[in-house]
């Protein structure tokens, strides 16, 4: 029988009255105490390290960057690559699984939404999991939402403001509500003739 984390992580449906509820939302309550110790006052970056291990339960690459405050409600299932910069007041719901590859850009104010609830309202207490996957040298704009079970490809950009359904290939931009495709990002090119 699986653990009520199990059941979370493998996108099946988690009731409040089912055995093990407790324990995942004790868990839930650890990790917001610590995410707001951290939000608390000026943390140095060794300070926010420190923090950001005992959140994901596993070291933080150095070479990665947090900018609290970060709103998190469960870290274990999260992995954070190496290089990466994590902007101010980002939201993370991680009990569905978080995945941010190497050298990715968040900017402020994004939320990763793993969890959602089950549609019909009779049931609509119950949460189910999707996993977010966030590839290598991503990078995710100002104020945007992704949604449980997104994938982004390697080297995209989610533009400002956008709440992103649906998996975004590698190498191209995205924007809108919904997300919508944009352009293909092209490389080799001067930057002044890329942001045009």
């Amino acid at each position: 029988m699986k653990t009520i984390f199990e059941k979370d992580l493998s996108g099946e449906i988690v009731s409040p009255n089912e055995p093990g509820y407790e324990a995942l939302i004790t868990d839930i309550f650890a990790t917001i105490r610590t995410a707001t110790e951290m939000n608390t006052g000026y943390r140095t970056p060794e300070e926010v390290h420190e923090y950001m291990s005992r959140i994901l339960g596993k070291p933080l690459e150095e070479s990665t960057t947090v900018l609290p405050p970060l709103y998190i409600d469960y870290g274990q299932p999260v992995t954070i690559g190496k290089g990466c910069f994590i902007q101010q007041c980002c939201t993370f719901f991680g009990r569905g699984g978080i995945t941010i590859g190497d050298e990715v850009f968040i900017g402020p104010k994004v939320n990763l939404i793993t969890i959602n609830h089950d549609p019909d309202p009779e049931n609509r207490s119950a949460t189910y999991g999707r996993p977010i996957v966030i590839e290598d040298k991503a990078w995710i704009g100002i104020n945007s939402t992704i949604l449980p079970g997104v994938r982004i490809g390697y080297g995209a950009i989610v533009g400002a403001s956008s709440v992103v359904t649906k998996d975004v290939p590698p190498m191209t931009v995205v924007a809108g509500n919904p997300a919508k495709f944009i352009k293909k990002i092209e490389t080799g090119k001067d930057i002044n003739d890329k942001l045009d």
